[in-house]
């Protein structure tokens, strides 16, 4: 029974992974059509560049953060913004048909990045997902 409610959980996060990955997706479209310098194809584009942003935060974020920790400091957290940038530029060189085209546009792009993702964390969790069953356990 147990092994059966680790396979239950388990649909569960991949089911948030992926709506994550769709609200990334459509916030990427939506940024790209507000900020001048933010190009995306196609929705395909889009996808992809979603998913190559995602694993830059899993993988090279926490280690970007980590080396400009005194810079974070000193900023009181805006320097944050700056590795946002970079790595919504870094996506744009990886993924063919999604470009961003200088600093300021990634900034601004990064930051409305920011706060869809803390609307949707607002709703799905930052991690985790609560689900609220009703009936005996």
């Amino acid at each position: 029974m147990e092994q059966n409610n680790t396979y239950k959980r388990s649909g569960e996060k991949l089911f948030i992974v992926a709506i994550k990955w769709l609200f990334l997706t459509a916030a990427l479209v939506l940024v790209a059509q507000w900020v001048d310098g933010i190009h995306v194809g196609d929705f395909n584009s889009a996808l992809l560049a979603a998913g190559v942003l995602g694993l830059l935060n899993i993988f090279a974020r926490p280690a970007l953060l980590l080396l400009t920790l005194p810079l974070n400091i000193l900023s009181v957290g805006l320097f944050t913004f700056i590795i946002n940038a970079a790595l919504l530029k870094l996506a744009s060189f990886i993924v063919p048909s999604f470009s961003v085209d200088g600093f300021v546009p990634a900034i601004i792009g990064a930051l409305l990045i920011s706060i869809i993702n803390w609307f949707l964390n607002l709703f799905l969790g930052s991690g985790s997902f609560v689900i609220i069953r009703g009936g005996h356990r």
